[in-house]
């Protein structure tokens, strides 16, 4: 017996009817990230999608992520400054612990 073929639809989230929303929030409980495929497209560009099913039509549904690249070049610097700030306290802090450390956990 062949297997059935069922229509394969890609459409986005905000145009599927309110019953198909809520029927595929209710198949992602805890929301879409970890479901997520990132999906390219001919000229380069690409979407984000996650698979949905019915008895007649397996979707792939376009869910609209933002991706924040609006990072100057001056909040890049602070972020990533080589300078550790209190660094020179943390290396000379003397502990008051009597006890001896145990780094067996550790290769040293």
């Amino acid at each position: 017996m062949a297997p059935s073929m069922k229509k394969k639809l890609v459409v986005a989230f905000n145009n599927l009817s309110a019953e198909l929303q809520e029927a595929v929030k209710l198949a992602y409980p805890t929301g879409f990230a970890d479901f997520m495929m990132r999906i390219p497209k001919p000229n380069g560009e690409f979407f984000f999608a996650v698979p949905y099913e019915t008895d007649e039509i397996s979707y792939l549904v376009k869910i609209d992520v933002k991706i924040d690249d609006a990072s100057t070049e001056e909040e890049d610097k602070d972020y990533y400054d080589d300078d550790l700030k209190g660094a020179d306290e943390f290396a000379n802090d003397d502990s008051d612990d009597d006890e001896p450390s145990d780094n067996s956990d550790f290769d040293i």
